[in-house]
């Protein structure tokens, strides 16, 4: 983020308006002044600490970093189950079998779960969803009636200050006006004083060097 800030109009109510090219001239000289030494962050801001991410993270971020799809859930279990190849009221009544068999009803406990779990949450949707929905939008509603206030009340203050703003510059126009008015006068006479001190000293001279003939 860059720590140079925005230009904001200082609302000159008394001063004249800074044509193109002034302000164009300004910003130059402000990127000139700038230059390359401007850094994202703060040179007093201490530096980041080391990351220390667990094996976990460094796998996620690496996933972020390829876009791989996100994987967290196994959707297989949810699907149809196959049963084992061999039955248990076969000739084969081995332990293999027997855990073959007990894995797939285990899975099949896990989907019978899942599956009623499911209808249960689809049927309270169905009855009590419409109404969470709706008051859920009133909630949105009043939260968002709140910030539209607060919103107002904030430009309202901004008005103000500006308005107060203005009447202050303008309550000292005339004095800061008069002030420069006699500063260009001031200066107009050192000037003029400078001339005729110039015009002394080159007539003094003229008439030394008259003088030394």
């Amino acid at each position: 983020m860059s720590l140079t800030n925005a230009i904001h109009d200082s609302l000159p109510y008394i001063d004249a308006e800074p044509t193109l090219s002034e302000r164009a001239s300004a910003l130059a000289l402000i990127a000139e002044e700038v230059g390359s030494e401007q850094i994202d962050n703060h040179p007093l801001l201490p530096p980041l600490a080391q990351q220390n991410f667990s094996p976990l993270i460094e796998s996620e971020l690496l996933r972020i970093e390829n876009k791989e799809p996100l994987k967290a859930i196994d959707l297989t279990r949810y699907e149809a189950l196959e049963p084992p190849t061999t039955s248990p009221h076969s000739d084969e009544r081995t332990p293999e079998t027997l855990i073959a068999w007990r894995k797939a009803l285990q899975k099949a406990y896990t989907s019978q779960s899942y599956l009623v779990g499911r209808t249960t949450n689809l049927a309270l949707l169905e009855k009590y969803g419409k109404n969470a929905w709706l008051i859920g939008n009133a909630q949105l509603e009043d939260v968002l009636r709140g910030l539209e206030k607060e919103l107002a009340e904030t430009k309202a203050e901004i008005d103000g200050v500006a308005i107060e703003r203005k009447n202050a510059q303008e309550a000292v126009g005339g004095e800061l006006k008069g002030l420069e008015e006699a500063w260009k006068r001031g200066v107009g006479r050192v000037l003029e004083t400078e001339v005729a001190a110039e015009g002394v000293r080159m007539e003094i001279l003229g008439r030394r060097r008259e003088g030394a003939r």
